[in-house]
């Protein structure tokens, strides 16, 4: 059976909604959105803890959704897929 390229796409996009679908990462998404941010940022902006913002900025990051930057002593985290910021800018725009 051939797999048609739609169908590959499918099993990508399932794994990027199935990462998204949490709402402290879909907030701190966002909040990303609109450009790179500490952990500090992040923490104050989503009302959640340092530690679970960096846990979720960690598993993010593993799963290939962001990237990060050292300057001086901070390390700024942004979206690292031009196609996870489209999604995240256009979710927030039909839902905010």
């Amino acid at each position: 059976m051939k797999i048609l390229p739609a169908e590959a796409q499918c099993e990508e996009v399932s794994q990027i909604l199935k990462a998204v679908a949490h709402p402290k990462r879909l907030l701190i998404l966002c909040h990303l959105a609109e450009g790179a941010k500490t952990v500090g940022t992040l923490e104050t902006a989503c009302g959640a803890s340092q530690s679970s913002v960096s846990q979720f900025l960690t598993r993010m990051k593993k799963e290939g959704l962001l990237k990060s930057k050292r300057e001086g002593g901070y390390t700024f985290y942004e979206i690292g897929d031009r196609r996870i910021h489209t999604l995240v800018a256009n979710v927030c725009k039909i839902f905010c």
